[in-house]
């Protein structure tokens, strides 16, 4: 007995010992991890991050964009690059966001260096941007090209995207297996009415504005006559647009561009269903070349690099623009300010506009004497009515400290996001923009139905019906009163804003209000907006308006702890693998689902609205 004791003994010892001895290892791998990335931090911040670039007098600025162009990316470029290049590998693709006005200024800056004699789009692991961000870099292209330096594009295939960006290249190559995809544009949106009702869920609506369909999910399992009149009106200028503009780039008209899905099957038949055939016949490209075929053609224009082995270039994430050309040692006196994303209450968080944070920022400003003029940039669906209000006084308060208001809005800048705008002293859209949507609605779901069908009750007392709230409960119908007089009072203060801005009637406001959306074209005829353009005229429009000899911006921005940065991208990287890698098993339209029943302002309460109101455009954006 004892033996056996002792042989017991001495197997759970070396056991302990085994366990210790893993502990120790994975903590001091840990730790050494932490050291490494420590000191690879210290050294990225501590010096010149700006990577050394060898000068050739025949290089290509290869734009090879990963990801998508935004506003103002959520994650921090320093982190991101140390993060992709040197922690998680080079191929990981972190670089998911690109700041759309940095990279315009680089394209500018490449127009006058010397050592850059040509543009390469690389666009494969491009996904895309709305079709105002787009158009800016287009125009950027554009003005590359008119200093009589080439653009080139290649793809083996091209999404319409892509393919909005290749069209402004001089020479538009396609591979000989490749298609060019253009097949218009859609808005696919969930309707749940039934599955609340499956599932005994009470949908409490409270909204303002026929064409407010926001909460049409809640309500119906289709989209209403109305919405479906709105929509088809703002997507059809979408794709009309689209057309001129690409059909422009390609010296064609748009119904060569794309004479109709009938029209295309039909040549499509008659070439045996060759789509980049189709794509060189019809003029949308201009060559059918193998990728070994246009490095060829690439390297007689601007060399081989005999240590790449590829033709000489630099990629837009690693270019520098030369010092002489950023030199830049006046003061800012234009405070530009971007509000990005869905409008939440309190401080902002990754790809969303805090009411709190905002508010800071133009206080910020507003308090720098040596600011003149704030630029706030647009580019929000809308979201909370009291951050949204929040940021809106804020703007209030400055322009009454003398400095002027010039909203630039991007591709989005509805309901609320069109709220923070009134108070501008002059909005700039461009024509695609989609804005308006003025209304409000309110969604509070409870569950007392379904709780009850498998024999769960609530039950208490309160001092006031106003008080007897939860979501196990039916809501009282004091509360439901309630809910709709302060839905109501919202709209009307909506309403009385936009008319006091835009020099108009309540009445007048409220004919092209109700929740409807509006294309900046649109917009423009309806007195909501003062001009179409860019950022560009924006900035124009601030050194007008305050007298300025020489303008300097100063983005006043919330930058993210490198912590944040860290696990974001983390969650980025790992999101991006996920699908390919679960898609045999995984249900790929639950994913969708989910994705897009989380936009749903009532749906999961994130919103934080405290009153429960929101000015939220839910589906002008979502267009495939």
């Amino acid at each position: 007995m004892r033996t056996a004791w002792r042989i017991i003994v001495r197997v759970l010892s070396g056991l302990w010992r085994i366990i210790n001895f893993v502990r120790e290892c994975i903590l001091n791998l840990f730790l050494l991890v932490l050291m490494l990335c420590g000191i690879a931090i210290w050294g990225l911040f501590s010096h010149d991050s700006t990577p050394t670039r060898t000068v050739n007098t025949t290089q290509a600025l290869v734009l090879n964009l990963d990801g998508v162009i935004v506003e103002q990316p959520s994650q921090d470029k320093k982190i991101t690059k140390l993060l992709g290049q040197e922690f998680l590998g080079a191929n990981s693709k972190l670089r998911q966001e690109n700041a759309l006005f940095e990279l315009v200024d680089s394209i500018r800056q490449a127009k006058n260096d010397k050592s850059i004699t040509g543009i390469v789009l690389d666009l494969h692991n491009f996904a895309g941007g709305d079709q105002p961000a787009l158009n800016y870099v287009g125009k950027a292209l554009k003005e590359f090209s008119a200093s009589g330096k080439p653009i080139y594009a290649y793809g083996d295939n091209y999404t319409q995207a892509q393919y909005y960006l290749a069209s402004y290249a001089n020479h538009l190559y396609l591979s000989p297996q490749g298609a060019v995809d253009l097949h218009g544009m859609a808005t696919n949106n969930l309707y749940f009415k039934a599955l609340l009702d499956k599932l005994k869920v009470s949908s409490h609506v409270f909204r303002v504005g026929t064409y407010k369909s926001a909460v049409e999910p809640f309500l119906r399992d289709d989209m209403s006559p109305a919405a479906r009149d709105a929509d088809t009106r703002w997507i059809t200028q979408l794709w009309q647009s689209y057309l001129s503009t690409v059909s422009a780039n390609r010296h064609l008209t748009p119904q060569q561009l794309f004479p109709g899905a009938d029209a295309i099957i039909a040549a499509l038949k008659a070439n045996g269903g060759d789509m980049a055939k189709y794509a060189l016949e019809a003029r949308m490209v201009d060559g059918l070349k193998s990728r070994a075929d246009v490095e060829q053609e690439l390297s007689k224009k601007f060399g081989w690099d005999t240590q790449q082995k590829s033709f000489k270039q630099v990629s837009i994430y690693d270019y520098s623009a030369p010092a002489k050309a950023k030199a830049n040692n006046d003061k800012p006196n234009v405070a530009v300010i971007v509000a990005n994303g869905a409008i939440m209450d309190g401080p902002a968080s990754d790809g969303n506009v805090g009411g709190e944070t905002t508010a800071q920022q133009i206080r910020e400003a507003r308090l720098d004497p040596a600011i003149k003029v704030i630029i706030l940039r647009v580019n929000s669906p809308g979201g909370s009515v009291t951050a949204s209000e929040q940021i809106r006084e804020e703007l209030m308060a400055a322009k009454k400290a003398g400095k002027p208001i010039v909203v630039s809005m991007g591709g989005l800048a509805a309901s609320g996001g069109y709220w923070i705008s009134t108070p501008a002293d002059y909005i700039i859209a461009s024509p695609t923009t989609l804005t308006g949507s003025i209304g409000i609605f309110g969604v509070i779901n409870t569950v007392e139905n379904t709780l009850s069908s498998v024999g769960v009750h609530t039950d208490g007392v309160s001092t006031s019906p106003l008080a007897d709230i939860s979501m196990t409960k039916a809501l009282p119908d004091q509360v439901t009163q309630l809910m709709q007089l302060t839905i109501e009072n919202g709209y009307r203060n909506f309403i009385d804003l936009v008319a006091q801005s835009r020099h108009k009637t309540p009445e007048q406001i409220n004919e092209i209000g109700q929740g409807h959306v509006w294309t900046g074209e649109d917009a423009k005829q309806n007195g909501l907006v003062d001009a179409l353009g860019d950022f560009d005229d924006a900035v124009n429009k601030a050194q007008s308006l305050a007298h300025l000899q020489k303008v300097s911006l100063k983005w006043v921005q919330q930058d993210p702890s490198w912590m944040d940065t860290l696990f974001s991208q983390m969650q980025a990287s790992a999101s991006a693998r996920l699908p390919d890698q679960v898609k045999a098993w995984l249900p790929t339209p639950l994913s969708e689902v989910m994705s897009k029943a989380q936009q749903q302002p009532g749906l999961f309460n994130q919103q934080g609205d405290p009153q429960n109101r929101y000015a939220w455009c839910v589906n002008c954006g979502v267009v495939n």
